[in-house]
């Protein structure tokens, strides 16, 4: 097996996986039988504009409504509007457009009904701070969650907390309109309520909670941002809320469902699939050790034809470098180092969003010849991986997976090819 077959088989795989993911095909079979009258519109996320397209060629109009995604990741919509913002550190187009929404949401009556698409993404641009909080706090504050390695329950917990519009707060002011979210998944366990934050579903979590994170991280907030966690309103509508009791959701798309069908696809070309699941997480690099000393394995066994392990779920990154790089890349970067050039092992860990981190990439291909063509440029795969500088080694040694926006998200794809 070439290493050119190696690669483009687990670009197929990746395809297939997102192909899986497509919220354009996903979103019409949950819908329920229309409701009468103006149906609004609201939501947020990498795959929302998608589904809201999705939604107005399946019922029609009456209809309108306004919906936030990603820079690159906007659908033509004939009755709801798509703005643009800045992902994942919030900016002043995500406030505006989340206080646009908010007063929509507002303004519905029992008879009126609200659907709301929401996908990986949302908590970030559906950005409306509580109280006297400034968009430079959640930034400042946004910016240390995902630097401190913490998990994406951890970091939805803190910003649920700070937030006039997520953890159900969406529902709560919709009220007594009812509300049908269609949700995307793009977290570990698919729970409603930390994808994008749950704007529209009651919230288990605490505002003691939520301080317990930024004490485990060591994360000292913005003094608005701390004054507010002290007062008992920044506590979140609960489970039981009469406020919510009218709020239902329906899962689109998972990241298993994704593993799946990329496992399908690999046993029909003949490969023993291994799915290692869609709850992977912690430290990517730790992911990789142990991905490899399993590939290791494999590759001693003669199993009599190539074996593939599938992984998804959504590893972090502790930034103490100054490199660039995502959790994707990282892992990859990681892995190689592993391996260091065993033969007939070839991987592809990729973000289905199409973004790693903050970079243009959705993570990388490594071969056994990585290390090789690395050190042959001059370049020092551990240094680079200290300094949490992935992006930056891939773009030197090769094995950037660039996409582009895939206008969907069910969080990591890895795959890990043994001959």
């Amino acid at each position: 097996m070439t290493d050119d077959f190696a690669i483009a088989l687990l670009r197929d795989l990746f395809a297939t996986a997102l192909a899986a993911a497509d919220p354009a095909r996903l979103a019409p079979p949950a819908l329920p039988e229309r409701p009468a009258g103006v149906v609004t519109v609201l939501g947020a996320g990498k795959a929302s504009a998608a589904m809201a397209r999705a939604v107005e060629k399946a019922w029609g109009p009456p209809m309108r409504g306004l919906v936030i995604v990603p820079d690159g990741y906007g659908a033509r919509c004939d009755h709801v509007e798509i703005v643009e913002a800045a992902h994942p550190v919030p900016d002043e187009r995500g406030l505006t457009a989340a206080r646009r929404i908010l007063e929509m949401a507002r303004a519905l009556g029992g008879d009126d009904y609200l659907l709301a698409p929401i996908s990986g993404g949302g908590s970030a641009l559906m950005t409306l701070p509580a109280d006297d909080i400034s968009i430079a706090d959640l930034r400042q504050l946004n910016r240390a969650l995902l630097a401190c390695g913490a998990a994406i329950d951890e970091i939805n917990t803190v910003r649920k907390h700070v937030s006039a519009i997520k953890g159900g707060r969406l529902a709560e002011a919709a009220w007594p309109a009812p509300v049908l979210a269609l949700l995307l998944s793009d977290v570990p366990g698919d729970d409603p309520a930390v994808i994008a934050s749950g704007p529209t579903v009651a919230d288990a979590s605490t505002r003691a909670g939520a301080l317990a994170v930024l004490r485990k991280y060591a994360i000292t907030p913005p003094a608005a941002i701390a004054r507010w966690l002290d007062d008992p309103r920044s506590e979140t509508p609960k489970p039981g809320d009469l406020r919510l009791s009218k709020s239902e959701w329906r899962m689109t798309g998972t990241p298993a469902r994704a593993l799946r069908r990329a496992a399908r696809a690999a046993r029909a070309m003949g490969l023993h699939a291994i799915d290692l699941g869609d709850r992977v997480r912690g430290e990517a690099r730790e992911a990789a050790r142990r991905h490899a000393l399993l590939a290791r394995a494999l590759a001693e066994r003669d199993t009599g034809r190539p074996a593939l392990i599938l992984s998804g779920g959504e590893t972090t990154v502790t930034v103490r470098g100054k490199g660039r790089g995502g959790r994707n890349s990282e892992y990859a970067l990681a892995l190689a180092i592993a391996l260091q050039g065993l033969p007939g092992i070839w991987a592809l860990a990729a973000d289905t969003d199409g973004v790693d981190g903050m970079e243009d990439n959705a993570g990388a291909v490594i071969a056994p010849d990585t290390l090789r063509r690395a050190r042959a440029a001059g370049l020092n795969p551990q240094a680079f991986l200290m300094n949490n500088g992935a992006y930056d080694f891939f773009a030197r040694a090769g094995g950037l997976v660039v996409t582009g926006p895939t206008r969907t998200n069910v969080n990591d794809f890895r795959a890990i090819l043994v001959r």
